[in-house]
């Protein structure tokens, strides 16, 4: 997802353009990880210097409702980042629990399940796989 596809679903959505959000949106889609609250608050802070924490939060929350952040827990923390697509098809990721890159992973295990009962609708579902990428492991 690009930073313009992202203030379109905020427009179709009925949320106003805010440089703050342009900002927060920015900022996850310059790193090709995921950050914690905390590290997009201290990166945006710079030009917002009176932005809340809260106001943070909120807005976060929304781009993860409108499928512009991704979100997951590493360390019982909850980390987000840029929707990402690959050719526009459904995927999951390797996270490395060091650093927080992340890469694509190809196909989706929920495939080859077949156990999920006929009247049981799946209406989502996560899969991620942790690890240490090749840059982190000799830190280790």
């Amino acid at each position: 997802m690009t930073v313009e596809e992202a203030l379109q679903i905020l427009k179709e959505n009925g949320y106003k353009y805010t440089g703050k959000r342009e900002e927060m949106i920015r900022i996850c889609a310059e790193e090709k990880r995921y950050l914690s609250a905390k590290e997009i608050m201290e990166r945006i802070r710079d030009h917002y210097p009176s932005l809340s924490f809260d106001t943070v939060y909120r807005n976060i929350s929304t781009f993860v409702k409108l499928g512009i952040l991704e979100e997951t827990e590493l360390d019982g923390e909850g980390k987000y980042r840029l929707a990402c697509s690959v050719d526009g098809h459904h995927h999951h990721h390797v996270i490395c629990t060091v650093c927080g890159k992340t890469s694509a992973l190809p196909g989706c295990p929920m495939s080859v399940l077949q156990s999920i009962p006929e009247e049981f609708q799946v209406t989502g579902h996560k899969f991620e796989v942790y690890g240490t990428c090749k840059e982190c492991r000799p830190a280790q």
